[in-house]
């Protein structure tokens, strides 16, 4: 008899302790991860979190680290992302926003703002860039808006199956998911990432009506 109530509480209690070794193998309990769940990047972006954190600067001096508000006109430009990487290797870095168009209902979950793909080592300039840089312009009223930039180590050089989007454009950018372009390219998880967080400012709609201006003008050529 108590033999038989044993082998119901393993029967019972096995698939958590399997789960939790799961989950132990694949993330320890890294800073990134925690502030990452923290905010729900995990799960909304990503099941589980990367080992590291990736350096992301503004301007040189700006960090995009750890949840930061930053203004909108602070991430307009590209920044520098540095990370330690075997020249063998080749990544790729995604940024997304998931609370597109606003965070309550993110119907269009998620923005890609920036793509890069097959990059050798850490030389990001040498990369495919596939999606051109964006910086956050959240509207009025819609919150506060996450900036995710996730890297991935891809298993060799890659042919991507995703159009090139340019600069300016915001055709192609809403409803990317990073769990299945990464599931699909087999990524595993990503080995650093980091994020911030934007909301409107007045700076928003001078930063908008440029981009709009530049994708008219890169329609004509």
């Amino acid at each position: 008899m108590l033999a038989s109530i044993w082998i119901l509480l393993f029967m019972r209690l096995a698939p958590s302790l399997s789960l939790k070794s799961i989950r132990g193998v694949h993330q320890s309990d890294t800073e990134v991860s925690k502030i990452m769940r923290s905010l729900d990047v995990i799960p909304d972006v990503i099941h589980i979190g990367p080992q590291e954190f990736l350096n992301v600067t503004y301007h040189g001096r700006v960090a995009a680290h750890c949840g930061k508000l930053l203004d909108p006109m602070q991430v307009r430009d590209e920044p520098s992302v540095k990370w330690p990487s075997a020249p063998e290797n080749y990544y790729a870095l995604l940024m997304v926003d998931p609370d597109v168009p606003n965070v309550i209902t993110p119907t269009h979950r998620e923005f890609l703002h920036w793509m890069v793909l097959n990059i050798p080592g850490n030389l990001l300039a040498l990369g495919d860039v596939r999606v051109g840089y964006m910086g956050a312009t959240p509207l009025k009223g819609t919150g506060t808006h996450r900036l995710v930039f996730l890297l991935y180590k891809q298993r060799d050089y890659t042919k991507f199956d995703f159009p090139k989007l340019p600069k300016h454009s915001v055709r192609g950018r809403s409803g990317f998911e990073t769990k299945r372009f990464a599931k699909k390219y087999k990524f595993g998880h990503p080995v650093a990432g980091n994020f911030f967080t934007s909301q409107w400012s007045h700076d928003v709609p001078s930063l908008i009506k440029v981009i709009s201006h530049n994708a008219r003008q890169a329609a004509h050529f």
